[in-house]
């Protein structure tokens, strides 16, 4: 098909979209909120609404768990075997699939990302998640022991789903994120109450569209819009949800752990990062500096496994350096849906301040602005990516979570890999590392010393069906994978005396 003829076609589906009322879905049903709220959705390209959505609240997040528990309780789901449950999740694969590109630019225009990232890394790899969870739906097993059998009984275990799953979800990767956790849940026999964040909430509702269209049993899967501090946390409260599964900020993860803690459910946590990137003198400089750079102006920064603390050789920093601060200056920025966009807005004017502030608190603090550090002036919430060196690890910079094309570089005087170890491991979180070296022996004894759930060693390959969570303040559990969906699982141990 003609490329603008393509384009046409996915903005009229867009908008036609668009044109319809965005509300909540409950017990298989699309309702608005009981008293008739709405949130506008920005556009973080112009700064400008384009769309509402119901604002759910504390009455549609009861309304949905009372949905889900009589799906899962009374409804149909309970007699959908697993080779059932993973043709439906298979179908909702090919729905996506062939749906593709209107989510990814739906996605593009809410969150801001390029279109082409999104179709290409978000989108596909949902794809590949809701095949994965269909695959695992009648492989998730118990256990026998031997030994019992040679005594008088016998003891087993299984595994059943643990209830009404809720999930919530964040803005910087919204469609795949809820894939990510409807899947697995679905897959094991759970039923969901979706919270999306509310900046980035349509491509969810789209999902939503897909599921009621496929047929999947009414209440099976809700999806409520609203705020976190109401909706979200009323979920979280519920105490009718057994389990809780959160991607977002160690700060908001907090909170939910402590909502949680009312009818003790069980939790998943996968909060933020600022992980360390290691270039090893010995490494593809050239390589190594592109792909940092790169990394850097994905999703502009806005995710949470970015590398943001460069620690770079002493020999070879100032190549490094001059590299990336060339790679920044090279990208294309602007909206999402604009033609060959490399980098695409902050998601909302506060995030914007926020990522000014902590470029003058380094400045100030006495890092060197190398590239970058101005919003541009322009409509909308850009932000040139930034490059500061002469860190230190005290700095906030180097402390915080910024969520921003915000990249802090220092140096280590020598390869000794405990020192190297212990400069990455001098942070609150764990969520990512990544390791450049030819020397596989030293990538290897570093992965083993970094505190860090995901290790990428030379770019990494594919690890979307790895588990994904983190040490110490970057969560609790795993997603992704057979672990992913075993989360949402409880084991029930049996002892049977003959």
């Amino acid at each position: 098909m003609n490329a603008n003829l393509a384009t046409e076609r996915i903005e009229s589906a867009t908008a036609a979209f668009l044109q319809r009322p965005h509300q909540l879905l409950i017990g298989g049903q699309w309702v608005p909120a009981t008293d008739g709220a709405t949130l506008e959705v920005i556009n973080p390209a112009t700064g400008r609404a384009f769309a509402s959505i119901a604002a759910g609240g504390a009455p549609e997040i009861d309304a949905a768990v009372k949905a889900a528990r009589k799906a899962f309780s009374a409804g149909a789901w309970p007699k959908v075997r697993a080779a059932e449950r993973a043709r439906l999740l298979y179908r909702l694969a090919d729905a996506v699939e062939a749906n593709a590109d209107e989510i990814a630019w739906l996605e593009s225009l809410d969150g801001g990302n390029p279109v082409g990232s999104v179709r290409h890394v978000d989108v596909a790899m949902a794809i590949d998640s809701l095949r994965t969870s269909a695959s695992l739906a009648d492989k998730i097993t118990g256990e026998t022991q031997l030994a019992a059998l040679q005594s008088d009984g016998m003891g087993y275990y299984v595994r059943e789903p643990v209830g009404v799953a809720g999930l919530i979800t964040p803005w910087n990767a919204p469609f795949l994120m809820a894939v990510n956790k409807i899947g697995p849940a679905l897959a094991v026999g759970c039923t969901v109450v979706h919270k999306p964040a509310e900046l980035a909430p349509l491509s969810a509702l789209r999902l939503g569209e897909l599921i009621c269209e496929l047929g999947f049993p009414d209440g099976v899967v809700n999806i409520v819009t609203g705020l976190g501090s109401t909706a979200g946390q009323s979920l979280a409260e519920h105490a009718d949800v057994n389990k809780i599964s959160f991607t977002g900020s160690t700060r908001v993860g907090r909170s939910i752990l402590t909502a949680s803690a009312i009818n003790l459910k069980r939790v998943t946590l996968e909060l933020g990062g600022k992980s360390p990137i290691i270039v090893l003198p010995d490494a593809d400089l050239e390589r190594a500096a592109n792909a940092i750079g790169d990394e850097l102006c994905f999703k502009s920064g806005q995710f949470c496994a970015a590398g943001t603390r460069l620690f770079v050789h002493r020999r070879a920093h100032d190549e490094v350096v001059d590299r990336i601060a060339a790679r920044l200056k090279g990208v294309k920025i602007g909206a999402g849906t604009a033609p060959g966009t490399q980098m695409g807005p902050i998601i909302s004017e506060k995030q914007l301040d926020r990522v000014l502030g902590y470029i003058s608190s380094g400045s100030s603090q006495g890092a060197e602005l190398v590239t970058g550090g101005r919003r541009i002036d322009r409509e909308g919430y850009f932000v040139e990516p930034t490059l500061l060196t002469s860190t230190r690890a005290e700095m906030s910079l180097m402390r915080d979570e910024v969520f921003g094309p915000v990249l802090g570089a220092a140096t280590f005087p020598d390869a000794d890999l405990d020192q190297i170890a212990a400069l990455a491991n001098d942070t609150d979180y764990g969520l990512a590392a990544k390791i450049w070296t030819r020397d596989l022996r030293s990538a290897h004894v570093l992965a083993r010393k970094l505190q860090a759930g995901l290790i990428t060693i030379n770019g990494g390959g594919a690890h979307g069906r790895l588990p994904f969570g983190g040490f110490k303040q970057s969560g609790l559990g795993r997603e992704g994978g057979r672990e992913g969906a075993l989360g949402f699982t409880e084991i029930k141990s049996v002892s049977l005396g003959y």
